[in-house]
């Protein structure tokens, strides 16, 4: 997908930060959790903490793992998929942010990610038959930023594989059948191990909140410019 300019849509009611600090924290978060995977190598006890409490499963949640909802979406193993997320994260995180303010930002976030955990649970549970199955990452809270932003800029030209142009809203629809059809695969007993049960749980958050909340509270003055970018083992969401 592509990534919207330094351009930000202005609300006609107020005047927007130029800035997004929840953006950075949560990109610094992702990186000091990646870190830590990175040492487990080296410091076994590290690796013990790490998978107690960075990987959420419904397996993990009946032995008392609960707050893994959340930590995990601050989880990855492997430098491709923070780079992908951060990049995602970063280029539609500071526009709605900066639409939002902090606190709203921040709020949607959280809910999105815990969604999207909660939904891999009963996904691999309920469908796949498989509650051990681990997942990590932030491409599900991502997912419902997506959502979200396309609510606000349906028209927005995305640039999908950072070739073909679409309207945003064509773009996470996209999305959206393309992780269903892979949680069908996992399904089936075949797929990749992507979080797809993640992805689709924090994309419904995005329209729950966008059709409940923001819709009604956010008046767009203009949108964002278009530039280009690429659209986001344990299952990585």
């Amino acid at each position: 997908m592509s990534a919207p300019s330094d351009t930000a849509p202005r609300p006609r009611a107020r005047s927007v930060r130029r800035h997004a600090p929840a953006v950075v924290v949560i990109l610094v978060l992702n990186v000091l959790v990646f870190l830590g995977w990175q040492a487990t190598s080296a410091m076994p006890g590290l690796q013990r903490l790490m998978v107690t409490h960075f990987l959420v499963s419904s397996a993990h949640l009946a032995r008392g793992y609960a707050g893994t909802l959340l930590t995990s979406t601050f989880s990855h193993l492997e430098l491709w998929h923070l780079a992908l997320n951060m990049f995602v994260l970063w280029s539609f995180g500071t526009i709605l942010e900066r639409l939002w303010g902090t606190r709203a930002f921040v709020a949607f976030y959280l809910l999105a990610g815990v969604t999207a955990s909660a939904s891999h649970c009963l996904v691999s549970s309920l469908y796949i038959g498989d509650g051990s199955i681990p997942a990590l990452g932030a491409s599900g809270a991502i997912a419902g930023l997506l959502l979200v932003f396309a609510g606000h800029f349906p028209s927005h030209r995305i640039l999908l594989f950072g070739v073909i142009p679409v309207p945003a809203l064509g773009a996470v629809l996209l999305l959206v059948g393309l992780d269903l059809w892979g949680l069908h695969a996992q399904g089936a007993g075949g797929g990749l191990p992507i979080g797809h049960g993640a992805h689709l749980g924090g994309a419904l958050a995005g329209a729950v909140a966008y059709l409940v909340w923001f819709r009604h509270r956010v008046v767009i003055g203009r949108e964002p410019r278009a530039t280009s970018s690429e659209p986001p083992e344990p299952s990585r969401s």
